[in-house]
């Protein structure tokens, strides 16, 4: 990405301080420690503190607060939280150089009954069907399906190839990325016979409150009966699978290939790591904080904080995995012990 700023417009844009030369140039951003004179970065992570006395980059920014305990070459760029500046700098250059689309490509379908608000965009082979209501500044990437009644809202993104099936409901302001599937059938089937399951229809819809972000390839499965419902301000890495009839309560973050079975309740403000499972009809508190990897088969209150499968306290679980890579080394003393409990034998038998 290419640009061109003073550091001092640059402090100016995050209202911060500069410590250093004000009038340096910078015309592109890199990582801490891969940086080359003329570029911009930023330390938020303390592992990555030592870069930022090696670091060729001509300004970095950093917290209000950073004591450097050697020299430093680059320009600093102080602020009161460097990781949250960062992303306004390149929120902000974004809209710089972004092409604002506008506008209905060709071609597209658009039914009779579909009701559009003002500059909305339309991308070619895109499909909105009966009764869908579409609000304000709306945008929808070529080959998006918005399927019958379906209601989004305004300043919405929907990138291409995206899926959303009929009756979903899609608040202001929210992101949907490519390839993602919303309102999809839940995973119902009543068995029948040892090797014959009927189908339950769900006839349900999936609900995403304002300032919702879903990753790629991200699936959503409409509610049985009821709604699937993600509230306000959740954001949903690529690649995740949500059941029928889920609740995600607002801010929490799930990241990449987690997994959330039918009826779970997960609460507010929630973290959730990579690669997670989580069964059926739990409730999830709020606050809670799931490590990578780990598998939740039991109901979570408010604040725990849990690894491992099943997953338990994370202090209990370090504790557990100290004594698992010592498991090795107390094999072979145990080994060590029993040969000698068998010479002991042996000798009184002689």
């Amino acid at each position: 990405m290419r640009m061109k700023f003073s550091a001092r417009q640059i402090a100016d844009i995050l209202q911060g301080s500069v410590e250093g030369d004000p009038a340096i140039e910078i015309n592109t951003i890199s990582k801490i420690e891969e940086a080359k004179p003329g570029s911009l970065t930023f330390l938020a992570n303390p592992k990555y503190t030592p870069h930022i006395y090696t670091t060729k980059a001509s300004a970095v920014i950093v917290a209000a607060d950073f004591k450097p305990e050697h020299q430093l070459e680059a320009t600093l760029i102080r602020v009161a939280d460097a990781y949250g500046s960062f992303a306004t700098l390149l929120a902000y250059y974004e809209k710089l150089i972004k092409k604002e689309k506008s506008g209905r490509e060709d071609p597209v379908f658009v039914h009779e009954t579909a009701s559009l608000g003002e500059q909305v965009y339309i991308g070619a082979f895109a499909y909105i069907g009966e009764n869908v209501k579409i609000g304000n500044k709306v945008k929808l990437y070529p080959q998006v399906y918005i399927g019958d009644n379906v209601e989004i809202g305004d300043d919405t993104i929907i990138y291409q190839g995206a899926r959303v099936y009929h009756d979903c409901k899609i608040g202001k302001a929210c992101t949907i990325h490519a390839g993602v599937t919303i309102g999809s059938d839940g995973f119902g089937f009543a068995p029948q016979s040892e090797d014959e399951y009927m189908k339950v229809p769900q006839i349900g819809n999936v609900i995403l409150e304002d300032k919702v972000e879903i990753g790629a390839g991200t699936t959503i499965d409409r509610a049985t009966i009821g709604s699937t419902i993600i509230k306000r301000g959740v954001k949903l890495d690529n690649l995740i699978q949500i059941a029928h009839n889920v609740v995600i309560g607002e801010n929490t973050v799930i990241a990449a290939q987690s997994g959330i079975s039918g009826s779970t309740t997960i609460g507010k403000n929630c973290m959730i790591g990579g690669q997670v499972g989580i069964i059926g009809h739990l409730k999830i508190g709020d606050n809670v904080k799931i490590a990578a990897q780990s598998g939740v088969g039991k109901d979570l209150k408010d604040g725990e904080i849990v690894q491992g499968s099943p997953a338990f306290a994370v202090g209990e679980y370090k504790r557990a995995y100290v004594m698992f890579r010592k498991l090795p080394d107390l094999n072979q003393k145990l080994s060590e012990i029993e040969k000698q409990m068998n010479t002991i034998k042996a000798e009184k038998h002689e």
